[in-house]
């Protein structure tokens, strides 16, 4: 069993979705972040960097105690290889498929959530913030839009590296972009949108950067506001 320490995030999503295309038997633990349940002890025993997604994998494959995992990259490559799914075992396709694991972790993410984050949660606004963010992503997309020419999936086959961006792509709009000008990256974007596990992982869940009510100052405080200690 592999308890699934979770918001609805573009991070937490791409865990959800590996565990609906595997049948992984997982539960879900909701953390709440606007209320600071990513502070609380016991998940900063699993998570030391207080952001989700985590996991416990309660039945490792040596046998041994439960293993804790942080950091969405590390946990799809822990769980691709616990399974045998979604991550070629011979060199170069390993390679390819971590190549591009490692260009959402280091790129795409950081660059999309900058640029949501300016857009949507910074309580000024700041035009070259809004800017600069909006640049970048719309080169990362034609970064992948020339990936996929002549590829169904990024690195070929489906992977996690599929799994790492598209919930990244999700929000295009609340991003500044339109798919339409990134035919390649569309395709791929209704091919991934249409599979059963994605459906599934996606039920129920509201729409990005929406919300029942304006982000009050202590929920901006909670979850940006946090210094040193």
């Amino acid at each position: 069993m592999i308890d699934l320490h979770y918001t609805a995030t573009p991070n937490g999503l791409k865990v959800r979705i590996f565990l609906e295309e595997t049948g992984l038997p997982y539960q879900v633990i909701p953390v709440d972040i606007g209320k600071g349940d990513q502070f609380k002890p016991e998940f900063l025993a699993i998570a030391p960097n207080n952001r989700i997604p985590a996991i416990v994998d309660q039945a490792p494959a040596d046998g041994g105690e439960a293993i804790a995992i942080f950091e969405s990259g590390a946990i799809l490559q822990y769980l691709a290889e616990k399974t045998g799914q979604f991550l070629p075992a011979d060199v170069r396709g390993r390679t390819e498929v971590m190549k591009w694991l490692f260009w959402q972790m280091a790129g795409l993410g950081p660059m999309a959530g900058q640029n949501g984050h300016f857009r949507v949660y910074a309580p000024e606004v700041v035009p070259y913030g809004i800017d600069r963010y909006t640049r970048e992503t719309t080169r990362l997309y034609g970064v992948l839009d020339k990936q996929l020419v002549g590829r169904e999936f990024i690195a070929g086959e489906y992977s996690i590296a599929d799994m790492a961006c598209y919930p990244w792509i999700v929000p295009h709009e609340m991003h500044g972009q339109v798919l339409a000008d990134f035919p390649n990256l569309q395709r791929w974007f209704h091919t991934i949108a249409a599979r059963p596990a994605v459906i599934r992982a996606y039920e129920g869940v509201k729409p990005a950067y929406t919300r029942d009510k304006p982000m009050t100052d202590e929920e901006r405080n909670v979850l940006f506001g946090q210094g040193k200690k």
